[in-house]
């Protein structure tokens, strides 16, 4: 199975404030940066217990009926309506499998620890950063500490009017 990153950071590298709040992200209906297409390439989503909990209380669930994979080994709070919500616990590469053996073939990771886990196991094949031109200075960290230099390779980067700057790697190894 594939596992993909897009995110969007800070330029001082943070996904969300220290309380996890993405105020300081553009809006979903703002300049189109490739997301709506990367969406439409995922089967589905592993993020994080705290990113779910984010997500959750946004006005309109934000992955319409892809199914979402939260990773937590306590009961998770309801779904909003119409999400399709599953919990999983597990490392990254049992995460992976069993997702594998369920027929997804892409799915989107998502969150700043699970993002950091999967990286870390070696499962991640794309990245794809968009900096938002604001530096917040403390927040949750896109990267974390590794115990190995993590190899990329630069596809593309493309800079919009609105200031975002998007780049997208190959992870190597």
């Amino acid at each position: 199975m594939k596992a993909s990153v897009f995110v969007g950071t800070s330029v001082d590298g943070y996904l969300a404030r220290p309380d996890g709040a993405l105020d300081f992200l553009p809006p979903n209906g703002g300049e189109p940066h490739g997301y709506d297409e990367f969406m439409a390439s995922v089967d589905a989503l592993i993020i994080g217990r705290n990113t779910y909990e984010v997500v959750r209380a946004f006005e309109e669930w934000p992955y319409g009926e892809k199914p979402v994979f939260v990773l937590s080994r306590k009961a998770l709070s309801p779904a909003p309506a119409r999400a399709v919500v599953e919990r999983m616990s597990g490392t990254p590469a049992q995460i992976v499998a069993a997702l594998t053996r369920r027929g997804l073939r892409h799915a989107y990771v998502d969150g700043g620890l699970t993002i950091q886990s999967f990286l870390q196991a070696g499962l991640i094949q794309r990245l794809t950063i968009t900096r938002v031109p604001v530096i917040i200075g403390a927040g949750v960290p896109l990267f974390g500490p590794t115990t190995r230099d993590l190899m990329l390779k630069h596809i593309e980067t493309r800079q919009y009017p609105s200031g975002l700057v998007k780049s997208e790697y190959e992870v190597l190894a």
